[in-house]
C-alpha cells in the first residue's frame, strides 16, 4: 500500500494538474468558438461586397477596389481555418493584406 503521505502528494498534484488543465482546455474551446463565428461572418461580408460592387460607380476617378477586399478577406478567412484544421502546427507565413483599397 501507498503511504498516506504519498497518496495524498499523488492526489494533489492530480486536482492541481485537473484545475490548470481544465481552464485551459475551456478557454481553448471558447477562442475556436470565436473563431469559427469570424470565419462565418467574414462569409456573410462576401454577399455585402457583392451588393456593394454592383452599385459602385464604374466611371469614378476614384474606385474601390472590392477584388482587393476579396482576395483580404478571402487570406484572412483560410488563416483563421488553417489553424482551426490544426492549431497545434507551427504558425505559417501568409502575404501581407493590402489594406489600401482605394485606387
Amino acid at each position: 500500500m501507498m503511504p498516506l503521505t504519498r497518496l495524498l502528494a499523488a492526489s494533489f498534484l492530480l486536482l492541481s494538474v485537473s484545475l490548470f488543465v481544465q481552464p485551459s482546455v475551456a478557454e481553448n474551446w471558447n477562442e475556436r468558438d470565436k473563431l469559427a463565428a469570424i470565419v462565418e461572418e467574414l462569409a456573410r461580408l462576401e454577399s455585402l461586397i457583392d451588393e456593394a460592387s454592383v452599385h459602385a460607380d464604374r466611371d469614378a476617378r476614384i474606385r474601390f477596389r472590392y477584388d482587393w477586399l476579396r482576395r483580404d478577406l478571402k487570406r484572412i478567412r483560410q488563416g483563421i481555418e488553417d489553424h482551426l484544421d490544426a492549431p497545434d502546427t507551427d504558425p505559417r507565413a501568409y502575404p501581407p493584406v493590402r489594406g489600401n483599397y482605394r485606387q
